[in-house]
């Protein structure tokens, strides 16, 4: 466990702003910043951060918290993984009360994992910097791709010595277990249950999380034979999904932010080259088909792409259909094409990084551009394929969300292709109407199947009333859960404030509360475990913060928390001189919103009292029972009379 003091070191020292804006491209927006969501798919911006209040909120998926919150739920991280992350950030030393070398095996699973890489990094460099296999076979080979030894070091290449359980003997040999050896993919095991290193003779290229952790390697062989593989890579776990992984990001991600540019390289060599040229805005799909993930993950750092391919004209054609996605999910594409027998890495090695940048900025291309002139050129002057070329254009335009852009490119298109522009914009129309439509039904498809708040049941178990087209119970239920949310936004923003009102004073607003509603009993999970946690510090002498549940232990109150203090939408401060538009300010009666929401909620819950005992009543057969059933209803409406008589006389005058 993390002592107590730390963790109050490395709260005070956190910026949450600094901490989510190394995964989240944030723009200030009055007293706050936002950003589009790392949880979902959007184009509009979502994702806020409070500075003030140490808070985000993602109102795309509802997740919101506090920078640990983040971390946890972004990297996966567990609570003292996130602590110690923030902690190596901020230099903090991490003070613990049991030494975690004697408790690996109480290690959570992902942790685990995680551990386990981070051991086989260190082992495979130390293989290649302290043996003399390792210097004369892999410090060699880097040396002669022209890599320095600062490079090599910063990237944490190694090299894998070239017998059958060098490494997998040596894990074991220091406590770690096979299960997460072989998860990993780091060793194999046989059918005799021993094990083998997987990538024994290699040199080792690890592969680090958005966090600069090792995940997972690329593993290339230095033997001739064709029977080998090239490359061997790390199979998927639970710390390693390649589709959503960019050789090089870590590396890359401040660097993306301040040039508004990603480059988009093949292999590793290409960016360790590209990289140590500079130019470290680079990073590498490592030899996989580009995905969606990698397009978005790009996208949180910037909306401009530049993909610079090797002189490889089949492999430049085979990949053109892929790039649509890039178009698709809004980004600005750029493509580079280097003379045959070059890629990014030999290139750059040949001619140096000032001849580099200027042959790029000669040479880009806008992706349409750039694929209508390769398509073009192997259609020829044959009329069929070269109307299918127009067609494939098109469809790459329809592909780009902003129309004015789309237009500028059907413009340019139809003078390259010396085709009317009015054919090229019919066609456009028509394939975004299509699309058009097939996105509508599928909006309405989930609108159908979405459901209410977690509390809640699906709509679809209510059963409606004749002619009714809304639920009167979804109706209801829905009033009180806003009537429950409500007070802990009072008890949040107001609970620490002293009371002073005619007849009630010396008492803070927040121990009152709790004590008004003492006869209320809250439907709600979050709210009733929200209340019970503050009813508790109360009666221990401790009136808690908003700090307190932003940081609490249950992700539930946690949740409610932050969806209650954090707003979608903030007043501007010239409001009233461009609208003169007063906007009711809450506390200017502090009694009319402290009581209000406390008998609107009683008010609420008498009425429920109520309708149960009418139930009752049309159910109950003896006359005995229906007496008393009527007497308790009697009361109850005496009791709902005293509440709406009250709230009249506080609320309304």
């Amino acid at each position: 466990m993390i002592t107590k003091a730390t963790v109050d070191r490395i709260m005070e020292a956190t910026d949450i702003v600094e901490v989510i804006g190394d995964f989240v491209q944030l723009k200030k927006r009055g007293a706050n910043f936002i950003g589009l969501s790392p949880f979902s798919n959007e184009r509009t911006p979502s994702f806020t951060v409070s500075p003030a209040k140490g808070i985000f909120k993602d109102f795309s998926s509802s997740k919101g918290g506090s920078a640990i919150t983040f971390l946890m739920e972004h990297e996966k991280f567990s609570y003292p993984e996130a602590l110690k992350w923030l902690a190596k950030k901020y230099g903090i030393e991490v003070e613990e009360t049991v030494d975690t070398n004697e408790n690996r095996e109480e290690a959570n699973h992902r942790e685990s994992l995680m551990i386990v890489s981070g051991f086989a990094a260190k082992f495979f460099q130390d293989s290649m910097w302290e043996t003399d296999e390792g210097q004369s076979i892999g410090l060699s080979y880097f040396k002669e791709r022209g890599f320095t030894p600062e490079t090599i070091r910063k990237f944490e290449l190694g090299y894998s010595p070239d017998q059958w359980e060098a490494f997998t003997s040596a894990a074991i040999k220091e406590g770690y277990q096979a299960q997460f050896l072989e998860e990993t993919g780091l060793s194999v095991k046989r059918d005799n249950g021993s094990m083998y290193d997987r990538y024994r003779g290699r040199v080792m290229f690890p592969i680090h999380g958005f966090t600069g952790r090792v995940i997972a390697f690329g593993g290339r062989t230095l033997k001739s034979d064709k029977s080998v593989p090239k490359y061997v890579n790390s199979p998927e776990s639970e710390i390693y999904h390649k589709s959503s992984v960019l050789y090089g990001l870590y590396f890359a991600k401040k660097a993306i932010r301040d040039e508004d540019n990603c480059y988009l390289v093949e292999g590793y060599a290409d960016v360790l080259s590209v990289h140590q040229a500079g130019i470290e805005n680079v990073v590498a799909s490592s030899g996989t088909s580009l995905t969606v993930e990698q397009i978005r993950l790009i996208g949180r750092f910037t909306k401009n792409v530049t993909i610079l391919y090797d002189g490889d004209a089949a492999g430049i054609k085979a990949s053109l259909r892929g790039l649509d996605m890039i178009l698709e999910e809004g980004l600005n594409v750029k493509v580079v094409s280097f003379p045959d027998g070059h890629d990014p890495d030999s290139y750059v090695r040949n001619v140096g990084t000032n001849a580099f940048k200027t042959y790029i900025d000669q040479n880009k291309k806008d992706f349409i551009l750039y694929k209508t002139g390769i398509l073009l050129k192997e259609a020829g002057n044959d009329p069929i394929r070269k109307a299918g070329v127009i067609r494939e254009i098109v469809e790459s335009i329809a592909k780009i969300p902003d129309s004015i852009k789309a237009s500028v490119f059907v413009k340019e298109c139809s003078h390259i292709m010396q085709i009317d522009e009015r054919a090229l914009l019919s066609e456009l129309n028509k394939m975004r109407l299509t699309k058009a439509k097939k996105d509508s039904q599928q909006q309405y498809n989930q609108n159908q199947r979405a459901t209410q708040h977690p509390d809640m049941p699906p709509e679809d178990l209510f059963f409606d009333e004749p002619g009714e087209t809304t639920s009167p119970v979804t109706e209801k239920r829905e009033e009180a859960y806003n009537q429950e949310r409500e007070i802990i936004r009072l008890l949040l923003l107001y609970g620490s404030r002293m009371i002073d009102w005619d007849g009630i004073a010396n008492t803070y607003i927040g121990p009152f509360m709790i004590a008004e509603l003492s006869d209320v009993t809250f439907d709600n999970t979050a709210c009733k475990a929200f209340v019970e946690d503050y009813r508790a510090n109360v009666e221990n002498g401790v009136l808690p913060d908003e700090q307190h549940y932003i940081h609490h232990k249950e992700k539930d109150i946690v949740d409610l928390t932050v969806t209650m203090l954090a707003s979608r939408y903030t007043l501007s401060e010239n409001w009233y001189e461009m609208h003169h538009i007063s906007v009711p300010d809450e506390q200017a009666n502090m009694k009319a919103t402290i009581l209000g929401a406390i008998f609107h909620l009683k008010k609420h819950k008498v009425a429920q009292i109520l309708e149960n005992l009418r139930k009752e009543l049309q159910n109950t057969p003896g006359e005995q029972d229906q007496e008393i059933l009527l007497n308790q209803y009697m009361r109850m409406k005496k009791v709902e009379k005293h509440i709406s008589d009250y709230l009249g006389s506080v609320i309304l005058k």
